[in-house]
């Protein structure tokens, strides 16, 4: 059985979108697959893998995959039973980053930012994808040690200061939304513990400005993330986090000092996004 799907704009259009009658079913499915590979998927996917990523059965990825072959969206390889992304989906990432103003209007500032906070320090823009957030754009310090989060690289959205700055900023029936589908995605427990979460950066980001995550995602980790709302209603909601290894970076350091920063250069960019 399909799982149920969490759209990047659900809410109470999302709950009903495949009800709608003019919406392609065949289309989504399709989408799905290109959805589901990711850039650490060098050796490509394979069939089980695709319908473990999709919640599809494999007689229906079969007719889907074969079109995307024909199109040049998907490559196969004969040798190993798996398939890869082709060229013409690079046109179309390079089309919606091309789309984002704000992602070459923070670019210098997100550098200047992570060279002054110091070492190990990267300062990441990323958007939502159902339970994760995908990295639009990305900068580092200099160091030796740093993350390694590149353009195209996906965390999670419920596990990282960038996700739950996105679901705490997010409007109401959005974040409601979020909320019910983890609880129907995830054991009883866990999903208790990511919703408290979630609450806990709701409360944090109106009383300080951002939101925290210490170790959390990975052990000797720190971040804190902050919401980018859009100035206008057609633009997505987007979120900056930064943060790098805890040898590098402290909770305090990131409560006192890079986190009232990260806040400043999101209100700088606000101020100038028409």
């Amino acid at each position: 059985m399909r799982k149920r799907k969490l759209t990047a704009n659900a809410g109470a259009e999302g709950d009903t979108a495949v009800q709608d009658r003019q919406f392609v079913t065949a289309l989504d499915r399709g989408l799905d697959i290109l959805r589901a590979f990711r850039p650490d998927d060098h050796a490509g996917l394979s069939n089980r893998e695709l319908s473990e990523r999709t919640g599809m059965p494999t007689s229906t990825l079969s007719r889907l995959t074969y079109t995307l072959l024909q199109s040049g969206y998907l490559l196969y390889d004969r040798a190993t039973g798996r398939y890869r992304m082709g060229v013409p989906v690079l046109s179309l990432g390079y089309a919606c980053l091309s789309g984002q103003p704000i992602r070459a209007m923070a670019q210098g500032y997100m550098q200047q930012l992570a060279e002054e906070c110091g070492q190990g320090v990267q300062v990441g823009l990323g958007g939502r994808i159902d339970f994760t957030m995908i990295y639009l754009a990305t900068a580092r310090s200099r160091s030796v040690v740093s993350l390694q989060l590149d353009v195209g690289s996906r965390v999670s959205l419920a596990r990282t200061a960038m996700g739950r700055a996105y679901v705490a900023g997010c409007p109401e029936d959005e974040r409601a939304a979020i909320l019910d589908s983890i609880h129907q995605h995830f054991p009883a427990q866990e999903a208790g513990r990511r919703e408290g979460d979630i609450l806990r950066a709701v409360d944090q980001l109106e009383n300080q400005g951002f939101c925290t995550n210490y170790g959390d995602w990975l052990p000797g980790v720190n971040s804190v993330g902050v919401p980018f709302r859009p100035g206008n209603a057609t633009s997505p909601q987007l979120a900056f986090s930064i943060g790098g290894p805890a040898i590098h970076v402290s909770p305090d350091q990131l409560q006192s000092d890079f986190g009232p920063r990260l806040v400043e250069l999101v209100e700088t960019l606000q101020q100038g996004v028409i």
